[in-house]
């Protein structure tokens, strides 16, 4: 456990209100990454116990869900759009030259923690495809030019 991680006591007391709810896992995991930014293994333990789960139940339950996360993301997300769309009109290519220009694979982060780059599947720009969105803001008719603009912006 390195000294940034949480007690178990801290964990405890984050969760126990959220303990009577019916099905209440997904809410603590939810309370546990917005307090920490993500859900760090020292937290899955207390969890568990809680819970009457094993950490491997929990695990799955975390991988399952994208939102989740059990390293700390960037700064800012990176979403670029997988769909249809956006695959046809060259979103793949430049999906893949981006993850290798950054030197991530999906869900990875900048050395720097400026960026983290996510999956997404559809944006709804699909007629001004592909589409990326950096923090709140969407950008259309990406390509490599455009994405090397959003990367800077980005911080990377």
């Amino acid at each position: 456990m390195s000294s940034s991680d949480p007690s178990p006591d801290e964990i405890r007391a984050l969760i126990a209100p959220l303990l009577p709810l019916e099905g209440p896992l997904l809410p603590i995991l939810h309370a546990v990454q917005d307090a920490y930014g993500h859900i760090p293994a020292a937290a899955l333990a207390p969890i568990a116990e809680a819970l009457n789960n094993s950490r491997a139940e929990l695990h799955g339950v975390i991988s399952f869900y994208h939102d989740f996360r059990d390293q700390p993301a960037g700064r800012q997300g990176l979403k670029i759009c997988r769909s249809e769309a956006c695959q046809a009109m060259g979103g793949a290519a430049l999906a893949e030259a981006t993850l290798t220009r950054l030197g991530l694979d999906w869900h990875g982060t900048t050395r720097n923690g400026a960026l983290t780059v996510e999956p997404v599947y559809c944006l709804g720009l699909c007629a001004c495809a592909p589409a990326v969105m950096l923090g709140d803001r969407v950008v259309a008719r990406v390509d490599t030019a455009r994405m090397d603009a959003v990367l800077a912006e980005g911080g990377a």
